[in-house]
């Protein structure tokens, strides 16, 4: 079986040449470059240049020469063999033999997300290497592997969020055939499969897009990197379909079961149909019969782009629930710098109020932005919502990249972490949380090949860190971000998770996901009625959430006095803390413990 994406940009190659499709709205010439021969293209209406050139074929290579001087990668390159300055290489999409013909997807209900950076995540850092570790994931209870951006980038290594050419995976990792067995071994694993794109901004190495698409960029809005991504302008259109079919590419091409958008707040639209709705009309309509997943990170808590139509989604399928990290972290460790000042004031307050509605903020001001952040969300399920104690984010934007399990005392954690995986959101680990991994994650790029970039990178992470208390006069204790040593102590170690007390954390977070499947997923698979929650006294956090098929109840104490809470029948415990205690009628808590209870109404009815 085939897969393949046609679109408007690109290499397209049949029997008998290759058709080459650019478009270049504010270049003056353009020729075409393959393999070693020069073809001049005329322009066409809308800033298109296109040419079918016989005897070119798949393994060919090409570039585009702009103005005479300036030569340049296809921005829709398929791969580029030797990184992203290089020629791109004429790649046929349909070669790849797929071999699990039957696979749909799996219902975004039973999802548990395992958060993956190909590069660190095994010793030899590439795809191949880590679908070896595709069972093993599965076995303990994951139904999805997110892999974060493989987009093409400057140099060996990095994040992925520097990436300058979306629709290349990155060499570093393997070839795009090998990325389609990475996807299809983990569909034989009965593994989903969701990516990262980043739509908000292109990596500052690479990027030739302002040479030849001017009106790609647009200076009425501004973002974090500068002028936004042009979705709204003149000239919008291509830009819009520049990206939609990168979404389609994927989800077609690669038979991805689902994208996570990168930081769409970034991307602003004013025009009369928002990008975000017209991006998921086209990805339902095309992916139509499939399970497929679109996430969004939005630090604007809009909960309009999740609605639903009894539990399906009607546009995007949930959103990286922040504010339940954020009401956490500083709950666990105390830290109230930055936007955690938002949350730690009151951190078990408006940890209930994100469990059992979604948002913390819905509306109200953010003290830290001194802006008011949010829409109201409580009608949502909690599947609208992506939960993690951490992630990337929140690790690897840490100085030291430490994790929860170098910062938190270990009965704390695990505290936090049943309650957590068994509350009704959809559950985020990152790659090693499942055993609290001793290695960090720490911020990585190689631009070795642009020293001025490289020393303005280093020089710039220290000065991030300079304003917060532990770092303040020690900026050169923060890792050299440009160092291959950094990249290295990033490295997963797997067989450290055979070994004790990591063996032991790995067990119990396979015990929980177990519970999970057996308790959890059965009511998110019914109509959402509502969530609720009460702090009864400082400490001591009680939420509710009612389904069609039943409720289910997390009790937890944060407070230093034993807690014991009168339970009604017919609910019963199915997870409690090992010095908890429960009988008819009672649960008894003691300092830093948690219980969580479901109700059945089959088991009602009884």
């Amino acid at each position: 079986m085939q897969h393949r994406h046609d679109m408007p940009f690109g290499a397209v190659p049949d029997a008998d040449g290759v058709r080459f499709q650019f478009w270049a709205p504010t270049a003056e010439s353009v020729k075409l470059l393959v393999d070693g021969s020069e073809h001049v293209l005329p322009k066409e209406d809308g800033g298109w240049y296109r040419a079918f050139v016989p005897g070119a074929r798949a393994g060919s290579r090409y570039a585009y020469r702009i103005n005479g001087d300036l030569t340049v990668p296809d921005p829709a390159s398929r791969f580029q063999p030797d990184d992203v300055h290089r020629e791109s290489l004429v790649v046929d999409p349909a070669a790849y033999q797929w071999r699990e013909t039957a696979w749909r997807g799996r219902p975004w209900e039973e999802t548990v997300i395992y958060e993956v950076h190909v590069g660190t995540a095994t010793t030899e850092g590439t795809y191949r290497a880590l679908e070896e570790k595709l069972g093993e994931i599965a076995a303990y209870g994951f139904t999805m592997i997110e892999l974060m951006p493989v987009g093409d980038f400057l140099g060996s290594r990095n994040w992925g969020y520097d990436g300058v050419l979306p629709y290349a995976p990155d060499s570093a990792y393997g070839t795009p055939d090998d990325l389609k067995h990475f996807v299809d071994a983990a569909h034989a694993h009965g593994l989903s499969v969701m990516l990262d794109v980043v739509y908000n901004h292109f990596g500052p190495a690479g990027n030739y897009l302002h040479s030849y698409a001017g009106t790609f960029f647009t200076e009425r809005h501004k973002t974090p990197w500068g002028a936004a991504i042009n979705v709204d302008g003149k000239d919008a259109a291509p830009v819009r379909d520049f990206f939609i079919h990168n979404t389609l590419y994927w989800l077609e091409e690669f038979n991805m079961d689902g994208l996570r958008f990168d930081a769409v707040h970034a991307i602003i639209d004013d025009s009369d149909r928002h990008f975000l709705d017209e991006l998921a009309g086209r990805a339902r309509t095309a992916c139509a019969g499939r399970h497929v997943h679109l996430v969004l990170e939005n630090e604007l808590n809009q909960a309009r782009w999740l609605t639903r139509d009894g539990i399906a989604p009607k546009q995007h399928t949930a959103q990286w629930a922040d504010d339940i990290h954020n009401c956490w972290h500083p709950l666990l460790t105390g830290e109230d710098e930055g936007y955690y000042s938002d949350f730690a004031d009151r951190p078990l307050d408006r940890l209930g109020r994100a469990l059992a509605e979604g948002f913390t903020y819905q509306g109200e001001v953010s003290a830290h932005s001194g802006k008011p952040r949010g829409e109201p969300s409580a009608h949502l399920s909690p599947s609208a919502f992506v939960a993690f104690l951490q992630n990337h984010d929140q690790i690897g934007n840490r100085a030291l990249g430490e994790r929860l399990s170098d910062l938190v005392p270990a009965e704390k954690l695990q505290t936090a972490r049943a309650a957590f995986l068994l509350s009704p959101q959809i559950p985020l680990m990152f790659m090693g949380e499942d055993w609290a991994a001793s290695t960090p994650f720490q911020f990585f790029v190689d631009f070795s090949s642009d020293p001025d970039l490289s020393k303005a990178v280093r020089e710039g992470r220290r000065r991030e860190f300079a304003h917060f208390k532990a770092f303040a006069g020690h900026e050169d204790d923060v890792p050299d971000p440009t160092d291959v040593a950094t990249f290295e102590r990033s490295r997963l170690n797997w067989d450290e998770a055979q070994q004790q007390p990591y063996h032991a954390v790995r067990g119990e977070t396979r015990e929980l996901l177990f519970i999970r499947r057996d308790e959890v997923v059965p009511l998110l698979k019914s109509v959402f009625h509502g969530g609720r929650y009460i702090v009864p006294r400082e400490g001591r956090l009680d939420v509710q959430w009612t389904f069609d098929a039943g409720a289910l109840r997390l009790l937890l104490n944060c407070g230093d006095d034993t807690w014991t809470v009168e339970t009604a029948s017919p609910e019963r415990v199915i997870w409690q803390s090992p010095n908890a205690a429960h009988d008819d009628g009672h649960v008894t808590l003691p300092s830093w413990t948690a219980s969580i209870l479901t109700t059945r109404k089959s088991e009602s009815l009884v």
